[in-house]
């Protein structure tokens, strides 16, 4: 997590072929209004085969020392679908991304470390789409688990001094820019952002942090132009929400300690929209932690109230992604902590995904983190209360 927060780049593609004729693009296509019902009924399948290589960041000692000697490539082969027009509202509101999984492979070059894989969901958007240009932009998020990692052990694997399990969470972000050679062939260039953390389910959890380039190429069965025309939707009917939450993960405090500790959070917000694409709010989170019956973790407060919980006032935001699937994250504030427990700032943060699943209930996973560092991963469920006024 420690370069989560504050990684930025820029970065300049240059990639020119004049002698084809445009026909298709990737993330999205040619902006023209296909009138022809059999075109519009056809899926648009994406398949991309994208390497990455280097970028390997070292923010503090144990991750230099576990990857001194570390050369990072990798693939990733993609299948996904473009939405169209007459879905979700947020198709037309985000150029009418693309949704699909994605099978990723790495190397290290290092025993140690492992040849770790996973597989994930992502969502890509275009920028700015715009009529007749070979050039087209985009940004993705994924998320997903990895597994062959070689985790750390006092004796078989002293030396990975950053990943303590084989299976992690992987996230992504990315940018892209693709290059359209006929009407279903692609190659594109850009830059990633990897990060592979347990949430401190067991320790060490440094975690790895990757920054590499990548190149791709990209088929599209399809070769018919995509409409990307929009409708007016008008104002966003929604208003004012409340969310009412529970969440709940295990974490292990030290390393000479294996026991993982049980965790969980209450959280009660309101919120309201912002646009369509975001919702803002405040309101406050109370965290329970099975560490303060732990006399040897808690001392002499074993067992007390102030020991048991902790928590504060928060800051609340969604990005709405679709209807029902949208980025949630706080920055909080602990009015009371437990520093033994690992809170290790005042300030606490969480990121992560939720999905409304039926009605108003949702669902979801995040990341609770102490400035850099991982907390806990949270596993949510929760009901949100619409506040409208009743015509």
């Amino acid at each position: 997590m420690q370069k989560l927060f504050r990684i930025s780049c820029v970065f300049t593609l240059f990639f020119l072929v004049d002698h084809l004729k445009l026909t298709a693009q990737f993330h999205p296509r040619i902006i023209v209004v296909d009138s022809s019902a059999k075109a519009e009924k056809r899926k648009h399948l994406v398949i991309q085969l994208e390497h990455e290589n280097g970028g390997i960041l070292t923010g503090n000692e144990r991750a230099k020392e576990s990857l001194e000697e570390a050369y990072y490539n990798a693939l990733n082969v993609k299948v996904g679908w473009q939405t169209k027009r007459g879905g979700d509202m947020y198709n037309q509101l985000f150029n009418y991304p693309i949704y699909g999984v994605g099978l990723y492979s790495s190397t290290f070059g290092l025993s140690h470390v492992g040849n770790p894989y996973a597989v994930y969901g992502f969502v890509s958007v275009p920028i700015r789409p715009r009529v007749g240009h070979r050039f087209n932009f985009s940004y993705r998020i994924a998320l997903g688990l990895s597994g062959r990692f070689n985790p750390y052990n006092e004796d078989e694997n002293p030396f990975n001094l950053i990943i303590g399990t084989k299976n992690n969470v992987f996230i992504d972000f990315g940018g892209q820019v693709n290059y359209s050679l006929s009407k279903h062939f692609q190659v594109g260039v850009g830059l990633a952002f990897h990060h592979f953390s347990n949430g401190a389910l067991k320790l060490p959890n440094t975690g790895i942090n990757l920054l590499p380039f990548t190149a791709a190429i990209s088929y599209i069965p399809n070769g018919q132009p995509f409409d990307f025309s929009k409708d007016d939707l008008g104002p966003n009917p929604k208003d004012h929400e409340l969310q009412f939450s529970y969440a709940f993960g295990l974490k292990q405090l030290d390393m000479d300690n294996p026991k993982k500790y049980f965790k969980s959070t209450l959280g009660l917000f309101w919120s309201r929209f912002a646009g369509y694409k975001w919702r803002l709010g405040l309101g406050a989170n109370v965290f329970y932690s099975a560490s303060g019956n732990d006399r040897a973790v808690a001392g002499d407060d074993a067992g007390s109230f102030g020991a048991l919980f902790s928590g504060g006032p928060a800051f609340y935001v969604d990005h709405l992604l679709t209807s029902r699937l949208y980025l949630n994250g706080n920055i909080g504030y602990y009015l009371h902590r437990n520093t033994f427990n690992k809170e290790s700032s005042a300030v606490f943060l969480r990121i992560g995904a939720r999905y409304d699943v039926w009605r108003n209930l949702f669902a979801g996973v995040s990341i609770k983190a102490h400035g850099g560092k991982a907390d806990f991963i949270e596993w949510t469920t929760g009901y949100t209360l619409d506040l409208r006024k009743k015509k």
